[in-house]
């Protein structure tokens, strides 16, 4: 029991943790969504639907140009099967980083959606590439929502925002 304690401490002092995107995501994705990097939405080939997995705080202070906010919490799928009735399009979903974008893209899947991608890093990865970002009103902002403090670490560009 002495060892265990021992290494438990030992693991919390050393910050046994995920340092880097690539160990974050893969502790809390499935990958049944393939991801699609911030450089090839950049792409102006890359002709998708964008949509916003985050919420209405979040996506008020800055988004993706052209992303449709579908929210998590109240993620309303029949909303959007409604309004994106071609399920061959091609849809990218994000969030801050890539988690909750993951979610909201398994329900797509799951109604039928055949060409959905996750956005590897979403909206931090996004901006930390130097690709802009809009605010409500859809001018150019450095402000980007940081979601909290523990998340704001995943963001190296840009003006952060907390609620």
């Amino acid at each position: 029991m002495k060892h265990y304690l021992f290494l438990l401490l030992l693991c919390s002092c050393f910050g046994y943790s995920q340092n880097t995107l690539p160990e974050l995501l893969k502790k809390h994705n499935n990958k049944s969504i393939p991801y699609i990097s911030v450089q090839e939405l950049a792409m102006p080939i890359t002709n998708a639907i964008i949509l916003d997995a985050r919420e209405p705080s979040e996506y008020n202070i800055s988004h993706i140009k052209k992303a449709t906010l579908v929210g998590y919490k109240h993620f309303n799928l029949d909303e959007v099967v409604k309004r994106y009735f071609n399920k061959d399009d091609k849809i990218v979903v994000y969030c801050s980083i890539g988690i909750r974008s993951e979610t909201i893209a398994e329900q797509l899947k799951k109604a039928g959606y055949t060409n959905v991608f996750n956005l590897y890093g979403g909206i931090f990865e996004w901006k930390n590439n130097n690709f802009p970002i809009v605010d409500l009103e859809e001018n150019e902002t450095e402000k980007i929502h940081a979601f909290n403090k523990s998340w704001s670490k995943w963001i190296t560009k840009g003006e952060l925002v907390f609620d």
